[in-house]
This record gives structure tokens, C-alpha cells and sequence, in this order.
């Protein structure tokens, strides 16, 4: 299996998956709200895909990321994440979670809010320690309301409500001469433990991490 970035042709996969992990009423959730209108952060919308003996690629996983603000703070939304039934013990959730942690910061980025089960995401960083004066603009379990720092201190005296962006498309934060060499589509070989920190994209090797898709970010 490879980790790449989303390219156009795998859309109608990528649905089918969030169809069948979350079903059609997702759509009515806080966080879709606040993804209505806005598209995903290109850079960091990543599936995982598997080839079949005859050739044919399969997209078993995707992760996707949305720019939100914070009162006047630029954050990233995490989510959704789905993973294919038949791979969700190989452990493809943390490996892209973890791949794409690392591309955001490399990119810049400073804050990642998600809503989702904080003993699952509690592993990279997550927490409600930070996030207590902020609130999404409709109803969500507070307790499932976590935000993770990318630069230490990015989340100090951040209030407010999170809102969708002014425009339709995130801007591109603008990056260092060495991150811009970094290449967005590389092959890495991984351990077989689910737990392992990934860095670029990666060509995914199976084991370890049962964890299940209930508690992916929606």
C-alpha cells in the first residue's frame, strides 16, 4: 500500500468510503458546516491506496485537512478520516494521521483542531487542556473537542468561535526555501508497527493497531 496525496480521479472513492464509515447524515454535523463551501488544504489530503495483482488501484483510506479560524487565528480542521473495513487492522489511521501531522508542520501550519475520541488521538498530541475558551458554532460533546499545538504556544490566549475561512479555497502558507524541495509524493518503506512516526509518502507496510473507525474524526 502507498500513501499519496489525493489527485481528482479518487474522489468518487473517497466518497463511497465517508458514505460507508459515517453514513449520508453526516452532512449535518457541526464540522460539515464548517467545511460547506471551503475546499480541503490540497497539500495535506492524503489517501492510501492498494494495487491489485491485475494493476488497478483500490482507495482504502483518506485523510483530509480544512482551514478554519479561531476567532482571528488560522487553524486547520482535521477530518474526516475513513478506512476501507477489510484494512482497518493494518493500522492505515495512525500512519496517515501521523504523515500528515508531519507534512502540516513542515508547512507551517501551527494549530490542528478535530472533534473525535480523545483516548484515541490523546497518542498524537491531542488534548482539551488548550481548547477551553474556544467553541464550535453548534452542538458537539465538549469532551470530544481537541486541538493540538504544531509550534508550542500557538494555542495561548486563542478564544472564540470557530468559523469557516472568507474564501472558498485555504490560502497556501508560505514556505522556507527547504520545505518547498520537499517532494510531495515519495516512497518510503515502513516498519510493520502501526505506531510509528511516518515522515513524506509513504509506501505503507501491513501489522499492528486494531483500533476502530468509530473513533475517527468526523
Amino acid at each position: 500500500m502507498t500513501i499519496t496525496l489525493e489527485l481528482p480521479a479518487h474522489a468518487g472513492a473517497i466518497e463511497s468510503l465517508l458514505d460507508t464509515a459515517f453514513g449520508p447524515k453526516r452532512h449535518s454535523k457541526t464540522v460539515y458546516r464548517l467545511r460547506r463551501g471551503v475546499e480541503p488544504v490540497a497539500d495535506l489530503s492524503f489517501v492510501a491506496t492498494q494495487t491489485a495483482e491485475d494493476g488497478t488501484e483500490r482507495v482504502v483510506a483518506t485523510i483530509r485537512y480544512w482551514p478554519v479560524m479561531l476567532g482571528k487565528t488560522q487553524a486547520l480542521l482535521l477530518g474526516p478520516i475513513a478506512v476501507a473495513e477489510e484494512c482497518r487492522s493494518l493500522g492505515l489511521g495512525q500512519k496517515l494521521i501521523r504523515h500528515s501531522l508531519a507534512r502540516a508542520a513542515e508547512l507551517g501550519h501551527r494549530i490542528v483542531i478535530l472533534v473525535g475520541d480523545a483516548p484515541y488521538y490523546v497518542r498524537f498530541g491531542f488534548s482539551r487542556e488548550k481548547m477551553l475558551g474556544l467553541s464550535l458554532p453548534g452542538p458537539v460533546d465538549p469532551n470530544r473537542f481537541l486541538g493540538l499545538e504544531l509550534v508550542d504556544g500557538a494555542l495561548d490566549g486563542v478564544t472564540g468561535t470557530v468559523g469557516r475561512v472568507a474564501t472558498a479555497k485555504p490560502a497556501r502558507v508560505a514556505l522556507p526555501a527547504a520545505a518547498k524541495r520537499i517532494a510531495p509524493v515519495t516512497r518510503l518503506p515502513l516498519p510493520a508497527k502501526a505506531d510509528a512516526p511516518v515522515g513524506g509518502a509513504v509506501a505503507v507496510s501491513a501489522g499492528g493497531g486494531r483500533r476502530r473507525l468509530r473513533r475517527a474524526a468526523r
